[in-house]
């Protein structure tokens, strides 16, 4: 450590008399310069809470968030897309300086009541999600008619030039433009093929107007710079899930039986699950609004019924209950114990006799 005094022979090394005597008659004295001092750390400052954590990602959401000046106060919306261990989330949010805005959501939850009840977080899921929330959306703004979307999903790409502009809509409405939101991902990785673009691909099937390209699609080829059209649909209606389950079904059954349980139990087959996508796919057309939320009904008052806090002498005389038990217990195991160790004393006694008349006989 250094010496606290300041001045010339403040920072002088100290040798200590193992040391060879070249290092004293060479007189060098290294200095190493401390950077996280008291000071560095009296200025540091934390980063956000949510970079902390990992959760956001904001030099991403600089960019969505930011508007130009000349348009004041217009919201910049984003079509947020989130998952978590079971259910896809998708919502259409805008940023305020109070906090962020929810416009619209879905979950993959609701998915149930239009006849999907399995596989709640696959491609083909995402999908359905977030047609749901363009649906939603479309139809709170007095837009659903005007932009119905793609009814018949193929996996290509819609877009309309209309100037200089690009609307990602089949046809522009003279008097109404599209709803335009921006696709946030938030800290999850792109990759090709990602689960975000299918909700992506929903909800531009659903009529929004969502910037984007086919080259994070399933079905694009990296290197010959190709685009199948056919992979993302066969991907949009669940082909790769009925395919590994018919693989299954051939290879290891049992292992059909574990990871396909629930597939099982609702009598879903391979071959029937792209007329079961079809099938939500037109029930969310048809009624995208939220369900009505059944109110909770208590049967039973006793079970749901909060245990009364306890007051200081109930407290004590609980604890004082539990220690005449614990005391209670211990006594009885010594009691049997005793008899134990009257037997075994028994037991020593005639070996000890046995072994004296034995040694009588022999002599």
């Amino acid at each position: 450590c250094l010496p606290r005094r300041r001045g010339p022979l403040a920072y002088r090394r100290l040798v200590s008399p193992r040391q060879s005597s070249s290092s004293r008659e060479a007189g060098r004295m290294p200095f190493v310069k401390v950077v996280k001092n008291k000071a560095y750390f009296k200025r540091f400052q934390v980063k956000y809470k949510r970079r902390r954590e990992g959760k956001t990602d904001y030099r991403a959401r600089k960019r969505l968030i930011a508007q130009d000046k000349n348009k004041y106060n217009t919201p910049k919306y984003r079509f947020v897309v989130r998952f978590s261990n079971r259910y896809v989330t998708c919502q259409i949010v805008a940023a305020e300086l109070v906090g962020d805005k929810v416009l619209c959501a879905a979950s993959s939850k609701e998915l149930d009541r239009y006849g999907l009840k399995v596989g709640l977080k696959n491609f083909a899921a995402a999908y359905c999600t977030g047609l749901l929330c363009a649906r939603r959306l479309l139809e709170s703004l007095d837009l659903d008619e005007v932009y119905e979307g793609n009814t018949e999903p193929d996996g290509e790409i819609v877009k309309t030039e209309v100037g200089k502009k690009t609307y990602f809509v089949e046809e522009l409405d003279d008097d109404k433009r599209p709803f335009k939101a921006l696709l946030d991902v938030g800290v999850r990785t792109t990759t090709t093929g990602n689960r975000v673009f299918g909700a992506l691909k929903g909800a531009t099937d659903g009529g929004l107007d969502i910037p984007h390209s086919y080259k994070r699609f399933a079905g694009y080829d990296r290197e010959a710079k190709e685009y199948d059209a056919e992979q993302m649909k066969d991907r949009i209606f669940g082909a790769h899930v009925a395919e590994y389950m018919e693989k299954l079904m051939d290879e290891d059954n049992a292992k059909y039986q574990q990871l396909f349980a629930d597939y099982i139990k609702e009598g879903i087959e391979p071959d029937g699950l792209e007329e079961l996508y079809q099938s939500v796919h037109e029930a969310i057309r048809e009624d995208p609004a939220r369900g009505e939320k059944e109110e909770f009904v208590v049967e039973d008052r006793e079970s749901f019924k909060k245990t009364p806090k306890l007051t200081y002498e109930e407290r004590k005389a609980r604890i004082a209950a539990k220690k005449a038990e614990m005391e209670d217990e211990e006594e009885e195991e010594e009691e049997e114990e005793e008899p134990a160790d009257d037997e075994a004393e028994e037991a020593d006694e005639a070996e000890e006799a046995d072994e004296a008349e034995e040694a009588d006989e022999a002599e």
